[in-house]
């Protein structure tokens, strides 16, 4: 036996973390045991405390053996190798990833329901776990942390297998790994108490540090006040629910539009959201889909029912008395993207913009040629079909159109420094479109 427990691990590693103190330091901690590791560690340096949900995608009838796994935003990581040595078919991986989405959004859902994300924009981040086997969840969570804007990731563990530091290289700037042995085993066989750890005790775990260890205070001078509230409206026979932001004296508003797998909570919209924010524009982020429409693949590619959802985010929308006049632009990410452009070519609304991020704009199928508003393409310079795809539906689209491309940056923007990209155009492009002309609102 290595370590006592998972305290006990954590502490060690905190010793080894030490020289981080200081810095712009966030731990998050892999649900459920990597937590309680996680939690000496944000202890130890000062840091805040935060979780990134990942689920491991579990081979049919070998559940233990892990193909991939998936995180929180459309994050999907697969392991080729095992995919081949099982035999796995893409429908039998599609079933345990619908699966697996529905049950992440379940359980982000219970552990954040008393508490907002860390921001982690241009920050170090540590991800920590009880150990490491595959690979595959940990992998998951630095591709999270990458896509919500960290500027540095670190990857620490108590325990791995000895090639595991140097295969987990490419996925963090650096891994911090206390002990690798050649033989293995399993995680719990290097603790001499490794019980299971419930949702309560995270919950626990996650609020038991001060406040101001959580998240960063921003200075109520530097950003206009804002009116955050969490809304409801019908669409069609369901309710959506959303995130209405409007700040001081808006100058418009912009609803986002998020791609498969994703939702109003994604990081990297709330993110870009927040950019908007400082700009003095509106946003509203809201769930296209129920919870149980999200496990229906079908409904995920449903661009038609997506963009008649977006109609109805914007016919509601429009009424508010605060949102009276105001311009109003569409943010697409993904197929959400083509949800955006669809809706934007209905002649029931009034769009004055549409910007889409890593978009598929072709599922919009022959409305992409109606789109009237000014339209911003921004795809990343490595996500060579995506990219392919935009400039086809460039040449289609007869309103105003301009591609931008972000060098370097693969689909999910999660190179240092992409998705800050992403915001400054999108920002500039809505400030430039929808701010009203003088004399105007």
């Amino acid at each position: 036996m290595l370590f006592d427990d998972r305290r006990d691990a954590g502490r060690r590693l905190a010793r080894r973390l030490e020289r981080l103190r200081g810095e712009d330091v966030v731990v998050v901690g892999l649900p459920r045991g990597g937590v309680a590791v996680a939690y000496e560690v944000a202890r130890a340096l000062d840091a805040p405390l935060d979780v990134i949900v990942v689920r491991k995608l579990g081979v049919p009838r070998q559940p233990e053996l892990a193909f991939g796994a998936i995180g929180e935003d459309e994050v999907l990581v697969i392991n080729d190798e095992i995919v081949a040595y099982a035999k796995l078919t893409r429908e039998e991986m599609a079933t345990v990833e619908r699966r697996e989405r529905g049950e992440l959004s379940r359980r982000a859902g219970l552990l954040r329901r008393t508490r907002s994300r860390v921001p982690l924009v241009g920050r170090t981040v540590v991800v920590v776990d009880d150990g490491i086997a595959t690979g595959a969840t940990a992998r998951a969570a630095c591709q999270v942390a990458w896509a919500h804007g960290a500027r540095r990731v670190v990857l620490a563990v108590p325990v791995a297998p000895a090639d595991s530091p140097a295969m987990l290289k490419g996925d963090a700037d650096e891994v911090v790994c206390l002990h690798a042995p050649t033989l293995f085993g399993a995680v719990g066989s290097w603790y001499r108490h490794f019980g299971q750890v419930c949702d309560a005790e995270v919950t626990e775990l996650l609020g038991s540090l001060p406040g101001d260890m959580r998240e960063p205070q921003a200075d109520p001078a530097s950003d206009p006040p804002l009116r955050d509230d969490e809304v409801q409206f019908r669409a069609g026979e369901v309710e959506l629910a959303g995130n209405l932001t409007i700040p001081e004296n808006p100058i418009g508003m912009v609803v986002f539009v998020h791609g498969s797998g994703s939702s109003r909570h994604s990081a990297r919209n709330r993110s870009v959201a927040e950019v908007l924010n400082r700009a003095g524009l509106g946003t509203l982020l809201f769930d296209l889909l129920t919870v149980d429409e999200e496990n229906s693949r079908a409904r995920v590619f449903d661009i038609e029912l997506l963009s008649r959802r977006l109609l109805a985010a914007t016919d509601w929308l429009t009424c508010r008395d605060e949102v009276n006049g105001l311009r109003i632009g569409y943010f697409g990410a993904s197929t959400g993207a083509a949800a955006a452009l669809r809706a934007a070519a209905d002649p029931s609304v009034e769009i004055a913009a549409v910007v889409s991020r890593g978009g598929r704009p072709e599922l919009a199928g022959p409305a992409l040629a109606a789109v009237r508003a000014p339209t911003l393409l921004i795809v990343g310079g490595h996500d060579l079909r995506v990219l392919e795809l935009n400039r086809l539906a460039a040449q289609e689209m007869s309103c105003e159109t301009v591609l931008a491309v972000v060098p370097g940056a693969t689909h999910l923007f999660v190179e240092p420094g992409a998705l800050e990209k992403v915001a400054e155009l999108a920002r500039d492009w809505f400030v430039n479109q929808l701010t009203p002309a003088p004399g105007g609102r």
